[in-house]
């Protein structure tokens, strides 16, 4: 052995195992750092962040990156949120997707979308195809769906009020009330329809009489209503008695029945007939039938103002009479002045003749008395005037509420002093009264003056001249200008006619005679004259109603704050208050009516609107919400149990999948449902 090679080969070893110890250490730093992105599950991607390898799961779904990656539930917070209204959220593997519910479309026109376009899904209106509905019915368009509804004058064979095709074979059928209902003592006036709002006219025979309904309208069971219309015999009771006359009579009352008068012993008649006979107002006539005492002298009358003749009764002739005069006078103008004075005349002359000592410008009473022959007293009662010279004349009224004149004299050198005293009363309203004093001085030839006067009011205007101690009385009338604007409180409703609260008008203007409450359609509300009187009853317009008269009520009738309830069927007055349609707008107006002197003037006022509501929504939450809440109830349990599945497998199943959908279907429905049902609480949802 050679010990320097030794020592050659020591270090050759030593390298030989340094080396090997090195690549030992590189093998086993090598196997100590994994590769990352090697680990990455299959739904994730290896991302490069501040230069380390991560792994983040893909868009869809959630979980570590490495060890698992689940499925993202994009739906669970609601399809409404991430799809928007009308709409059912569907979850896919890594995504989802949208569609519409069923009556409505995509406004992109797209079977399914994702809303990150500004897609939304908007109502089909499936009443835009021609005869969906049938024939006789028509189509009314509701919100996701639509409802078909017979046409006026049919109705469903089942009985209901819509219906929805579907495939169904359903016919909507004529309406027919048949022949109306006989009426004793009664008959029908006029022509009459058969359909249901239509109307028959019953008027009572001759002889009869009614104050109750005279109308019976088919209703849309298709049967006559009753008329209230009960016909009476016309009875107008006991004739009237007349004084020192004896009545002819049958003792018969009914309708023409006829009484005759005779003056008993001692009386003569004096009128234009001596019959009386029972009318239709149940009352006998007035008659001017009256028996007279028989006159000692007769003919008796006035000549050159101030005196009296008379003519002496036949039997009488020839023969001495004597005669009492009383003799009263005043002056209604100057109230201290009266003359009482009493004289007798005796005289054989067939036709006497007296003048009296009377004062000018002065009213008399002459009363006359003479004892007959059988010691019965006999007088008359004779008015005389005199007369004052005119201080003017040619009064006239103008302008209604204006006197002009023309004085008597020469020329405006002299000046007059008039005095006025005014005093106006209204014969409808007993506590009014107006009153006006005043004095005028004029030079005028023709005075003219004008007062303030209130309408509707009859007045008597007293003019004198105290210089002439003469006074005129003079009589106007003013005319009633319009009502006050009715005092109404306005009320807009939905869906069902409103309860309205009729109050009394003031008579401030004239005498308020008629109430009216008329009915118009909405769009017509800007197009209503208030003083045409064209509005007629609803049954002359059911063919195509433009407005009409649903009530009216007299004055005398109305209490104040009186109800009135719209569309009840009942008459009032002449006028029948109509059921309003369904699906209508409509506006009510209150009219006041004052008619006074021949002059009718009226005053409107716009009390109500009514703007219905689409049956569906009422229909939908009476029919579907039991059944609804039903079904919810079971998705939910299916649901839960479905859930306990999906939490041991990665992918859902589709049954679980379309049981959510129904399920958020439902809730939706449920939704939409009480949405329909939210109105305030001023608002009545109940359909005419």
């Amino acid at each position: 052995m050679n010990p320097g090679g030794g020592r050659a080969l020591g270090p050759l070893l030593l390298l030989g195992l340094l080396l090997q110890c090195a690549g030992r250490r590189r093998a086993i730093v090598s196997r100590s750092v994994p590769d990352v992105c090697s680990t990455c599950h299959i739904h994730a991607t290896c991302h490069q962040t501040e230069g380390k390898s991560v792994c983040i799961c893909n868009y869809g779904f959630v979980g570590n990156g490495r060890t698992h990656c689940q499925d993202k539930d994009e739906c669970q917070i609601g399809a409404s949120k991430i799809c928007g209204n009308h709409t059912l959220c569907h979850n896919t593997h890594g995504s989802f997707y949208c569609v519409c519910l069923d009556g409505y479309r995509a406004s992109n026109n797209n079977k399914t979308f994702i809303p990150n376009d500004g897609t939304n899904c908007t109502d089909i209106d499936e009443c835009e195809e021609s005869g969906l509905c049938g024939r006789n019915a028509r189509c009314v368009n509701t919100e996701g769906s639509y409802k078909c509804y017979c046409n006026d004058g049919y109705k469903l064979e089942n009985g209901e009020l819509s219906f929805h095709p579907d495939g169904n074979i359903v016919s909507c059928k004529e309406i027919g009330c048949g022949s109306p209902p006989e009426m004793k003592h009664g008959y029908i006036v006029g022509n009459y329809s058969l359909l249901p709002g239509s109307a028959v006219h019953y008027e009572c025979k001759e002889g009869f009489y009614s104050n109750e309904g005279k109308f019976s309208y088919c209703t849309a069971n298709e049967t006559w209503e009753p008329a209230t219309l009960s016909c009476k015999e016309i009875d107008c009771g006991k004739p009237v008695l007349i004084p020192h006359a004896e009545m002819i009579w049958h003792n018969s009352t009914t309708l023409w029945s006829r009484v005759y008068y005779r003056c008993k012993e001692g009386y003569y008649f004096d009128g234009d007939r001596n019959f009386s006979e029972c009318t239709m107002d149940q009352t006998w006539e007035n008659i001017t039938y009256i028996c007279k005492k028989e006159e000692l002298f007769s003919n008796l009358s006035i000549f050159n103002e101030t005196c009296v003749k008379w003519q002496r009764k036949t039997g009488r002739l020839g023969a001495q009479e004597m005669y009492t005069f009383h003799i009263l006078g005043q002056r209604w103008d100057e109230k201290t002045f009266s003359e009482d004075a009493i004289f007798n005349i005796t005289t054989s002359e067939d036709n006497p003749k007296v003048c009296l000592d009377l004062k000018s410008g002065s009213n008399y009473v002459v009363n006359i008395t003479t004892l007959s022959s059988t010691n019965i007293t006999v007088s008359v009662t004779v008015a005389v005037q005199t007369k004052v010279k005119e201080a003017f004349n040619n009064v006239l009224i103008f302008n209604d509420t204006c006197l002009k004149w023309r004085r008597n004299v020469r020329g405006t050198e002299v000046e007059d002093r008039y005095s006025f005293h005014v005093q106006g009363q209204r014969w409808y309203q007993k506590e009014f009264f107006h009153e006006i004093t005043f004095n005028l001085t004029t030079r005028k030839q023709d005075p003219e003056v004008c007062f303030d006067l209130q309408p509707g009011t009859n007045y008597s205007v007293n003019i004198s001249m105290v210089a002439l101690n003469f006074s005129l009385l003079v009589s106007m009338a003013t005319q009633i200008t319009d009502p006050l604007f009715p005092d109404v409180e306005f009320v807009a409703v939905k869906g069902s006619a409103p309860l309205l609260r009729l109050r009394k008008a003031e008579e401030r203007n004239g005498p308020i005679s008629l109430y009216q409450v008329i009915v118009l359609p909405l769009g017509l509300q800007s197009t209503f004259i208030c003083d045409s009187f064209a509005a007629a009853t609803f049954f002359n317009n059911t063919t195509d109603v433009k407005g009409y008269v649903a009530a009216e009520f007299r004055a005398k009738d109305v209490a104040d704050n009186m109800s009135i309830a719209l569309g009840d069927r009942h008459y009032y007055g002449k006028f029948y208050n109509a059921p309003l349609k369904l699906g209508e707008d409509y506006c009510v107006f209150l009219r006041i009516i004052s008619e006074w002197n021949k002059v009718r003037t009226q005053s409107c006022a716009v009390w109500a609107q009514i703007k219905t509501l689409s049956p569906t929504l009422q229909y939908m939450t009476a029919v579907g919400l039991g059944s609804v809440a039903a079904v919810c109830l079971i998705l939910f349990l299916s649901f839960s149990a479905a859930r306990s599945y999906l939490h041991s497998t990665v992918h859902s199943p589709s049954a679980a999948l379309d049981c959510e959908a129904v399920h958020l279907s439902a809730t939706m429905d449920m939704a939409q449902t009480g949405t329909a049902l939210s109105f305030p609480e001023n608002e009545n949802v109940s359909l005419l």
